[in-house]
């Protein structure tokens, strides 16, 4: 499929994003790691998934082509008012979402604060959960925490973050690491360390009546499998599906299976 990019205005910022396929809006939503964008998280999943529906991809702002302006505020509020506001942008009243990590996150802020624009979550090692279990913050998340410090980003520190995404070291290819460094090096670029968090399972998840996929990886060394548990019991309409031998990017490294799991949990009356 050639995906072709558009641009709209959201907030004040040059939204880049791709709209593709016909039917139910899902709204695919990138993580938060260095160089991530819409179509470098899910450049695997854009057209299975847009095979029966309309699947819209954006940038966050500070990522991607997205301009880096980003009102200040604990990083989960305000990605969630940028998301809602992008939706009125480009006509869209009530979607499915799919999100990673820091989309994840945002996905579930929406989801807590307008429940009416959401229809169905599938929630991929997400954000503003806690671990039960292992120890925090994971040595993912310092790595991505140190990445700007110092001389500031580099290709060693990159790749030292990606090795820790995925199970499978080989499925990092040098084209997506070129792709995020250059990304990654923006002058406007985001960094959500720097902001303050949301601990989204402090919310009060049992209002949600989305029909919620919580999917996993059961090796992830970024936001360890344990952080699923507290999401799982509290949504009510939850389910989880773990990965094995799967890291941080289920929709990566087990694209097919996760697909043909996605499309089949949307599709579902």
């Amino acid at each position: 499929m050639d995906f072709k990019g558009k641009q709209v205005d959201v907030l004040g910022a040059r939204t880049h994003y791709y709209d593709v396929g016909q039917g139910e809006a899902t709204i695919l939503i990138h993580g938060g790691g260095p160089g991530a964008s819409g179509l470098s998280n899910y450049r695997k999943n854009i057209e299975a998934l847009a095979a029966k529906r309309r699947v819209i991809v954006f940038d966050l702002p500070g990522y991607g082509q997205t301009e880096g302006k980003l009102k200040d505020g604990a990083i989960y509020e305000v990605l969630g008012e940028f998301t809602r506001a992008f939706m009125d942008a480009i006509g869209v009243d009530k979607a499915s979402f799919v999100g990673n990590s820091l989309g994840g996150g945002t996905s579930l802020t929406v989801a807590l604060r307008a429940p009416e624009r959401v229809n169905r979550l599938v929630l991929m090692g997400t954000g503003g959960s806690q671990a039960v279990f292992s120890p925090m913050p994971t040595e993912g998340l310092m790595r991505m925490a140190r990445f700007n410090a110092g001389s500031g980003p580099s290709m060693e520190k990159l790749k030292a973050v990606l090795d820790l995404l995925v199970y499978d070291q080989s499925t990092i290819t040098e084209s997506l690491m070129k792709e995020r460094l250059e990304a990654a090096s923006r002058s406007d670029t985001i960094d959500i360390f720097k902001r303050p968090g949301l601990d989204l399972w402090r919310e009060d998840l049992a209002s949600l009546n989305h029909r919620t996929l919580i999917v996993w990886g059961r090796e992830d060394r970024v936001v360890p499998f344990d952080s699923s548990f507290i999401l799982l019991k509290s949504i009510p309409n939850a389910q989880l599906h773990v990965y094995p031998k799967c890291g941080h990017w289920a929709q990566w490294e087990k694209a097919d299976e996760f697909n043909a799991l996605v499309a089949d949990f949307l599709d579902r009356p």
